[in-house]
């Protein structure tokens, strides 16, 4: 097959999105397809990339570290000319994922959308907060997903609630796989070492953008008090972001600096070392479609505490692989910290074993064979249909895409206003 990404985040930039479309693009190329990735250019990224072409991009959208692409389909047309993909698979649903409709359209090739993102929960980034415009976007995604060929969802939770809010389209849940022997062995030991840590401290980790939707405050409050009721008690937190700032803030105003550890953001097999070098992993996001993050601490043996949320609950079993909690309550959350902080060495290594057995239904083979098993019944769904090549045929094609998507723009604003 040959297959097209279209991504608004790519590397370098580190976060789920861009971390999935690699995973896959990797996999797929591995068992023969052909994959081209359209991404936004982006500041440090490679001077040469086989197989990806960059667009142009505004950096650092509104003071966010996100690079937002401009969505120029006539030069992409031109330069997938030669490509002709089989099948289009959009990773957004605005700007390049607008494109995307338009490229399926011009080569008249399925479209798949893989909806990573509870988009809603990302409003902070625009000036306005009024709960039209949450409304807005909910109905703007809906309205994308069933212009679409076919959905993927991460998690079963995200399939439900979007099945809810009206997507009509044949939805598949296919989570972004983990490369599970890669977090098996770590030096942990090493990685404290570097960082000040103690041998016998209880680290509590946290991987993943330091930024206001991942509910950062609430998790650098709850982990605080399990540093200031025990000496034991540090908090090393892997990533970078905005709130940076505030995780240390919250950490200074109780003079607990030193319990602290920002590692910035992290690799290979650094990343890895960093994950041996907790004794649990802590998260508090509510706008996680899969959390890929915590596959991967349950991959390098580490249970797990959080807060219920689509694409956790999947993950966490309460009291099996961690505790999964009800609410932001900082106390009970703390106090879960350190009923795995005492638990005992029986108990300790009943968490590792479910842990990694939880993490290896997330394995990058599955996941790579459920998506191929998608793409290969969507296109014998799409066979023998008569295509018009001829330049008229394209650009009817073409005017159906632009109407599709001025028409979802304009029923989402309407419903939204109701």
């Amino acid at each position: 097959m040959n297959i097209l990404m279209m991504t608004n985040t790519f590397t370098p930039f580190l976060g789920g999105v861009p971390r999935s479309v690699a995973a896959f693009t990797r996999e797929l190329r591995k068992i023969g397809h052909e994959v081209v990735v359209v991404a936004p250019e982006f500041r440090n990224a490679p001077h040469a990339e086989e197989g990806v072409i960059r667009v142009p991009a505004l950096q650092h959208f509104n003071g966010s570290d996100f690079s937002v692409s401009l969505p120029i389909p006539g030069y992409l047309s031109s330069q997938l000319e030669k490509f002709r993909p089989d099948l289009v698979h959009s990773h957004h649903p605005h700007l390049l994922g607008s494109t995307a409709l338009r490229i399926a359209s011009w080569f008249e090739c399925p479209l798949v959308f893989t909806h990573h993102t509870m988009y809603e929960d990302y409003l902070h980034y625009v000036p306005a907060h009024a709960r039209e415009l949450r409304g807005f976007v909910i109905n703007l995604v809906k309205g994308y997903c069933n212009l679409c060929d076919h959905v993927i969802a991460p998690s079963k939770s995200v399939a439900a609630l979007i099945r809810r809010r009206g997507v009509t389209t044949p939805i598949d849940v296919v989570p972004t796989g983990v490369y599970t022997r890669q977090f098996e062995r770590g030096d942990g030991a090493g990685f404290r070492r570097a960082h000040g840590i103690s041998e016998g401290a209880f680290v509590v980790g946290y991987v993943g953008r330091l930024a206001p939707e991942k509910n950062l405050s609430f998790l650098a409050e709850a982990v605080r008090s399990v540093a200031a009721g025990s000496q034991r008690g540090h908090f090393v937190v892997v990533g970078s972001g905005p709130s940076a700032a505030e995780i240390w803030e919250i950490f200074r105003e109780w003079d607990l600096g030193d319990h602290l550890h920002l590692a910035g953001s992290l690799e290979g097999q650094e990343l890895v070392d960093a994950y041996r070098a907790m004794d649990v992993f802590a998260f508090a996001s509510h706008t996680e479609t899969q959390g890929m993050v915590l596959t991967e601490a349950l991959a390098a043996g580490r249970p797990v505490v959080a807060v219920d949320a689509p694409g956790v609950r999947e993950v966490v079993q309460d009291r099996v692989n961690g505790r999964l909690l009800d609410a932001d309550d900082t106390q009970e959350f703390a106090s879960a910290l350190m009923e795995v902080a005492m638990a005992s060495p029986v108990q300790t290594e009943a968490y590792e074993k479910a842990a990694r057995a939880t993490a290896a239904e997330f394995s990058m083979d599955m996941s790579v064979h459920k998506l191929v098993d998608v793409y290969e019944t969507l296109l014998r769904r799409n066979t023998g249909g008569w295509k018009d090549d001829s330049v008229w045929g394209r650009a009817k094609e073409e005017i159906k895409a632009e109407w599709e998507l001025m028409k979802n723009v304009a029923e989402a604003a309407t419903l939204a206003l109701k």
